[in-house]
């Protein structure tokens, strides 16, 4: 069976000033109470240890060897229950505790590394765990509560249970082996790269952007001929460059600095991907608030890029 604690917080804060003080008159004045309640608090605590505390005389008080035994401890369950206190306000006002964000890779070409550094000056404190998942894992971290935050490319229209804020709209452009006759162009009709087998991510991966890129060919009349898949944008464009494909891409993609792979427009018009951030609707974790509003001013200062 549990034991409840027998001493009452104000006994025990009365008795570690009142041994600190060794003055009932000094005492009383730094509690800001008057003599008598100080004695009385004093009385009902050595009533409740069963031996007196202090030594009473006419010189002065001094602490018995029960004062003494007590002290320490009384000490120590004050200030762990002040620093108890404190760590719960922080958490509760989002100063501290942990965030779990879920982020694409190709994000850490872009977004990422600054959004985190606005959060991290303002909130210190706060234990970022941050995890590279590709779209679709992230709508299902998000929806089992293993993350609370994604970050995340051509977010669905019908999921009600969460939320999506654009962070990011960003071309797609055409990504060649550089030897591929269509390199030495400026810009690439979507139409060109027909004969080209693709190299994509897998469609259960991001199914929006898959989607998005298949529908582009598609428009442009044909349906592509996936030679490869790969599930990083990294891993895509080191195929590219050993010549299994081509792809279409997010232009953030270009600063995967890799020499045998050319960057280029397709046009006509320019087919635009986004990036949103996604949270569960009514989550109420003053962190997540705080990294909204961190996304808010990063999608003020850059809320496009070409």
């Amino acid at each position: 069976m549990e034991q409840r604690p027998e001493l009452p917080l104000p006994q025990l804060y009365a008795f570690t000033v009142l041994a600190e003080e060794l003055h009932f008159g000094h005492a009383a004045a730094r509690l800001g109470i008057a003599q008598p309640p100080l004695s009385q608090q004093i009385r009902r605590l050595e009533e409740k240890v069963g031996h007196p505390l202090f030594h009473r005389e006419p010189g002065g008080i001094t602490l018995t060897a029960a004062g003494r035994e007590l002290l320490p401890a009384a000490q120590r369950v004050l200030t762990e229950l002040a620093d108890g206190l404190a760590a719960a306000r922080a958490v509760g006002s989002g100063e501290t505790g942990r965030l779990r964000i879920g982020f694409s890779a190709s994000l850490a070409l872009t977004v990422l590394p600054g959004l985190l550094h606005t959060f991290r000056e303002r909130y210190p404190g706060v234990h970022l765990d941050i995890r590279e998942m590709t779209t679709a894992p992230q709508l299902a971290a998000l929806h089992d509560r293993s993350i609370d935050l994604g970050l995340l490319r051509e977010p669905p229209d019908t999921d009600t249970e969460l939320r999506f804020r654009t962070v990011l709209s960003e071309p797609i452009v055409a990504v060649l082996p550089s030897g591929h006759p269509l390199a030495s162009q400026r810009t690439v009709r979507v139409a060109q790269l027909a004969d080209s087998p693709f190299v994509l991510l897998p469609r259960a991966a991001g199914p929006q952007l898959y989607d998005r890129i298949t529908g582009l060919c598609t428009a442009a009349g044909f349906t592509p001929r996936i030679g490869q898949h790969a599930v990083e944008w990294q891993t895509v464009c080191a195929l590219v460059e050993a010549g299994l494909g081509v792809t279409l891409a997010p232009a953030s993609i270009r600063r995967i600095r890799l020499k045998g792979v050319a960057f280029r427009r397709i046009g006509p018009g320019t087919a635009r991907t986004r990036v949103a951030v996604a949270w569960r609707q009514h989550d109420r974790n003053p962190l997540v608030a705080h990294l909204l509003a961190a996304v808010s001013r990063s999608h003020h200062d850059h809320p496009t890029t070409g």
